[in-house]
């Protein structure tokens, strides 16, 4: 095992363990973050997993992932601001 793959091994837990936590039991906001927190941690995770494996296809993967996290944020903050319900917006 070398360098990078023992800091993917050490965020992996250490990181996105407490965000998950934070994104399951908490008050709507502090969700929000954690999600935010936990998709930035997983992209620098399979960074540092296709460095440690070389391997690139994880670095696209890394990539995708990084481009959908602010998506998912912003698809996540407008549920939380009510913006989700089109029946209602209908009548």
């Amino acid at each position: 095992m070398n360098a990078w793959l023992l800091a993917a091994c050490v965020l992996l837990p250490a990181g996105v363990v407490p965000c998950v936590w934070r994104a399951c039991r908490g008050e709507p906001a502090q969700r929000l973050a954690a999600t935010s927190l936990a998709a930035t941690m997983a992209v620098a995770v399979l960074l540092l997993a296709a460095r440690g494996l070389h391997r690139s296809s994880y670095v696209d993967v890394a990539l995708v992932a990084a481009v959908l996290a602010p998506t998912s944020t912003l698809v996540y903050a407008r549920c939380l601001a009510g913006g989700g319900n089109r029946e209602e917006e209908a009548r």
